[in-house]
């Protein structure tokens, strides 16, 4: 295939097993890790886990990324769709509320066939950094109920040093869009698992709050009223990162004065607590 599944439109070739665009990967699917996750946020993990399929390979290159293994190094295992539908199928089987495909942009046309194998019946997540076309998500419609996003930058500076992309917000904007049109209005069970909707992501990070606030606004200014917004604190520096100013987490008087200008705004914000900027939170990628 020529792929244009991202932002950046590379147009490279890729077929089964590799590819010459920017995430270097080919189009079967690359599986790091399959496993019932209970530390995303409450509405999403619920009491019996979010079941997570993580991808290798990334159309981003964050820096600070927690997941350097798989989105930089591409640790992870090559499988065929039907493959792709059975783990699907064995993470249902342990009563996950919902699957939660992780960064699977660049894998779009292989998970919409495992997905025509086996349709899960539980709500279907699209975990993803932001950086998206609407082309793309259009073609998850019908397949995904609920789309976990992140808006990490709207400065296209940050953008550039922190993500190698200085157009990300350019894309985030109407990509975020695009999900809570496809979604609607959040809908929850009685115990306030999600069923349906939206919800935004913000990592702040350590000098940056500046920009965080930025992002709060357009989140004010651009989204329904309601929308539910993860104001996250769980930075952790990495070893991979050698950018100055990122080798510290965030203070709390960082992420307080974030969280305020969230209320001030009126925002439904989802405050995570701060034991979360643990090492041990970060997943083990045992798919070798």
């Amino acid at each position: 295939m020529i792929c244009t599944l991202c932002p950046r439109l590379c147009q490279a070739e890729r077929n089964e097993e590799s590819g010459s665009g920017f995430c270097r990967m080919g189009t079967r699917a690359v599986v790091a890790r399959v496993a019932p996750h209970l530390w995303e946020e409450p509405c999403i993990s619920g009491t019996r886990g979010s079941g997570t399929v993580f991808f290798s390979g990334c159309s981003l290159g964050c820096a600070y990324c927690q997941n350097h293994s798989i989105s930089h190094e591409r640790l992870g295992r090559r499988v065929s769709d039907s493959e792709l539908a059975e783990l699907i199928r064995g993470i249902v089987e342990k009563g996950v509320h919902n699957v939660s495909f992780v960064t699977g942009t660049h894998f779009v046309p292989a998970i919409l066939r495992a997905l025509a194998i086996y349709r899960p019946p539980v709500p279907v997540v699209w975990n993803t950094g932001g950086y998206e076309t609407p082309e793309t998500l259009r073609m998850l419609e019908g397949h995904v109920q609920i789309y976990l996003p992140d808006c990490k930058h709207v400065s296209p500076r940050l953008g550039k040093v922190l993500c190698g992309a200085p157009d990300y917000f350019e894309y985030a904007a109407p990509a975020i869009l695009e999900m809570i049109r496809q979604t609607g209005t959040p809908q929850y069970d009685a115990d306030g698992v999600m069923l349906r909707g939206t919800v935004i992501r913000h990592l702040v990070l350590p000098g940056c709050t500046g920009d965080s606030m930025k992002v709060l606004d357009w989140i004010a200014a651009q989204t329904p009223p309601g929308t539910p917004v993860s104001i996250m604190r769980q930075y952790t520096p990495m070893p991979a990162c050698a950018i100055r100013g990122m080798d510290r987490r965030i203070t709390d008087a960082e992420y307080e004065r974030v969280v305020r200008h969230a209320a001030d705004l009126g925002l439904n914000a989802l405050i995570q607590e701060k034991e979360a900027a643990q090492e041990s939170y970060i997943p083990d990628f045992n798919m070798r």
